[in-house]
């Protein structure tokens, strides 16, 4: 798979994940650095969000697209916006932009989620931008790696795979 950040070509860390693959365990922390796993939501339809930063024009408004739709979901669906902005900016920021429904994690102290779902970009730190849609039974069911991560994702395609499990 080939990402480019501004027209770059960049290296992305760990192994690409796809459509019925068991979904990797990661760690991350919430906004109160606490630690957060895919376990820590077993049972729900998981929509995952990655930004490569919290603080830019394309993550700010891809994060508030699924707040906003995450507000439409019934209890089944958790929705997770992951970067690896520090936990406190996630904090900052999530205020400041009104986000109540959906959790902003952070990524930032290891790249456990990164490098478990093959988004690490090595040159840089960050993470490349991408959407992972996973089942109650922990099953990939959908995903886009953006190929250019200043680009947005495909918002319609990847609501209609949570749609399509919710049913």
């Amino acid at each position: 798979m080939k990402v480019t950040f501004k027209n770059n070509p960049v290296t992305l860390l760990g192994k690409e994940v796809t459509v019925g693959d068991k979904a990797p365990e990661f760690t991350v922390l919430s906004n109160d650095l606490q630690p957060v796993t895919l376990a820590s939501s077993k049972g729900k339809i998981r929509l995952i969000s990655v930004v490569p930063s919290i603080d830019t024009g394309v993550c700010s408004e891809q994060t508030k697209k699924f707040n906003d739709e995450a507000n439409s979901f019934g209890d089944d669906i958790e929705v997770m916006t992951i970067s690896v902005d520090l936990p406190f900016a996630q904090a900052r920021w999530k205020a400041n932009a009104g986000i109540e429904n959906l959790k902003l994690l952070s990524d930032h102290r290891d790249l456990s989620f990164g490098e478990a779902y093959g988004v690490a970009i090595n040159e840089l730190r960050l993470l490349a931008r991408s959407i992972f849609v996973i089942d109650k039974e922990d099953t990939v069911q959908y995903v886009e790696y953006v190929s250019e991560v200043t680009n947005h994702p495909d918002y319609d395609k990847a609501l209609e795979a949570v749609k399509n499990l919710s049913e």
